[in-house]
């Protein structure tokens, strides 16, 4: 199997400087781990951790030996990328968090650009969110401003100063969301190499990996071997004007950078960077336990690019496993006492073409029609509103919808309702759900499979933040009408598929147990807080403490 060429090389050249640990597994198993490895795989979905489960070598077959949760749940709707990873270190609904979406609209926002991106900073003058599909994406500076609460690691700084607090990722919301607004480092991928807060320096291991990138990033690079379990899954799938997936194993031409991150070299990368920040930090090695969190971002990309059933999926999950392998036998190496986390941000659905050749009848993309754009003018027709300016605005065709500060009030009502029953009308529209209507019901509590879609909308909804209303789409629609930028499937839907995650936790000398029933992505902060004696207050998380220990002696007692 060809490796990545980064992994390989910094796996050979890091030499950490400890000792090893002489605790016994029984001793070390009482007291707090030196380290907590909290990871994030990007659009790991509970059907690609049980579709591959079997086939797993690697560190995803260590992770599955220890304590496995199948049925996590990114419960709320808004199954994207930014409001997955802040529900993960700080035990709150997205909606709770400040996050309700990646991007959203602010109508009081002074710039030009009202779209706010979940992870800038839009109190700085002159900056624009810009567009976040880019390789360079915008001009905006990237922060945890518009995170409401605490992240684990800014919480363990708090009771233990001596603690550090680290994120890696391959995008910054991942990086900004998990690690959140106090960290010691922090860094994620642009361009052709990894950045971080402006006005900081970068730790010098990092400025040579990105050195190292830079040199290789734009050279030809082989085609991936095929592993046994993935030929089933090699098969051409024709989509858009003349296209296909499915048949691809991330041959690059020489000068391809731009299609990096949609490679499993690009995981390779970012736990290149995190081993590299491991190492010169020497986290993990101090008196204080340490927390870094690392978002792997390749599978959303390969996901978006390729979908999920293709050889390409099949492949990245292979070489997942065999990447996290290598990094924990490097941290294994130095006889750090770890703990580690796996989970995911959110699932994510196949393309449509192909789940239409494997029964899926409903499995269609979006009526071009079906935008903000369109339904705007159509509603200032139907009630004689000029159309010269919006009366509309929304980010996408899901998701929140606002409506125009420009008009009067009762211009106001009458846009919103007369939107409403149109988008409700829409053969690919689920539900549509009112602001106010959302304000009046509780937070859902209880097994998230069992909520309502208004519950589930609740749970992302900020009353600050969001639209004046909500539109979910139906269950296999796709909401990219053909292809945009290279994507040919997506996720961000309320459906299980988007919202069923694997929730996994490993350490040396936890006892493997496998917990069926469903729990939630917020339930891993309090997990990993009583595991290294960070109390979060009941009134502060929408997660429980998990028994990961197997017995009454657990962490949660």
């Amino acid at each position: 199997m060809q490796k990545s060429i980064l992994v390989t090389a910094l796996a050979a050249s890091i030499i950490f400087s400890g000792t090893a640990n002489a605790e016994d597994n029984e001793s070390a198993a009482k007291a707090p781990p030196k380290l907590v490895v909290a990871i994030s795989v990007d659009q790991f979905s509970a059907n690609l951790f049980s579709e591959y489960r079997s086939s797993f070598t690697g560190g995803l077959k260590r992770l599955a030996n220890g304590a496995v949760f199948p049925s996590g749940y990114q419960s709320h709707a808004a199954t994207e990328t930014c409001p997955g990873h802040s529900t993960i270190m700080t035990g709150v609904h997205s909606g709770r968090a400040g996050i309700i979406a990646n991007n959203w609209i602010d109508l009081s926002i002074k710039r030009d650009d009202k779209t706010v991106y979940c992870a800038e900073d839009d109190r700085v003058e002159g900056t624009s969110f810009g567009d976040i599909t880019a390789p360079t994406q915008g001009d905006y500076v990237a922060s945890a401003w518009h995170l409401l609460v605490p992240t684990l690691g800014e919480r363990l700084k708090k009771v233990s100063p001596k603690s550090r607090n680290v994120a890696v990722a391959g995008k910054d919301r991942a990086a900004l969301m998990m690690g959140g607004h106090n960290v010691d480092e922090i860094y994620w991928w642009k361009g052709k190499g990894f950045t971080t807060l402006q006005g900081r320096e970068t730790l010098p291991s990092v400025a040579a990996l990105n050195e190292s990138i830079a040199a290789s990033i734009d050279k030809a690079r082989p085609a991936y071997a095929t592993p046994a379990q993935c030929v089933p899954h090699d098969a051409k799938i024709m989509h858009g004007d003349g296209k296909s997936v499915g048949d691809y194993a991330f041959q690059r031409p020489e000068g391809a950078a731009s299609i990096y991150r949609a490679s499993p070299d690009f995981d390779g990368s970012i736990l290149a960077a995190a081993t590299a920040v491991i190492n010169e930090m020497k986290l993990g090695q101090g008196d204080a336990t340490d927390v870094i969190s690392v978002g792997l971002s390749a599978t959303d990309y390969i996901g978006h690019a390729f979908g999920t059933e293709g050889l390409e999926m099949c492949i990245q999950m292979s070489e997942l496993d065999q990447s996290l392998g290598r990094f924990f036998d490097i941290l294994d190496a130095e006889g750090i006492d770890y703990a580690v986390m796996l989970t995911a941000d959110h699932g994510g659905l196949d393309l449509p073409e192909r789940m239409s050749l494997q029964g899926v009848p409903a499995a269609q993309r979006i009526d071009p029609n079906l935008n903000v754009t369109e339904i705007g003018k159509t509603v200032a027709r139907e009630l004689g509103l000029p159309e010269d300016k919006p009366v509309l605005y929304a980010d996408g065709p899901f998701g929140d919808y606002y409506v125009s500060r420009e008009l009067s009030e009762k211009q106001k009502k009458m846009v919103k309702d007369s939107a409403m029953a149109l988008l409700a009308a829409h053969a690919q529209v689920e539900a549509v759900f009112d602001h106010d209507d959302l304000m009046k019901i509780d937070v859902p509590s209880g097994s998230p499979e069992e909520w309502t879609l208004e519950e589930r909308a609740r749970a992302s909804f900020n009353p600050d933040r969001s639209g004046d209303f909500i539109v979910l789409l139906k269950k296999a629609v796709t909401p990219i009408a053909s292809t945009m930028r290279g994507y040919v499937a997506t996720h961000g839907s309320p459906w299980d598929y988007d919202r069923r995650v694997p929730i996994l936790f490993w350490r040396k000398g936890l006892q493997h147990f496998e917990q069926p029933l469903s729990v939630m992505t917020v339930d891993i902060a309090p997990t990993l807080g009583a595991l290294i004696g960070v109390d979060i207050p009941a009134d502060e998380t929408d997660g429980k403490c998990l028994d990961i220990d197997g017995g009454p002696a657990n962490s949660c007692n």
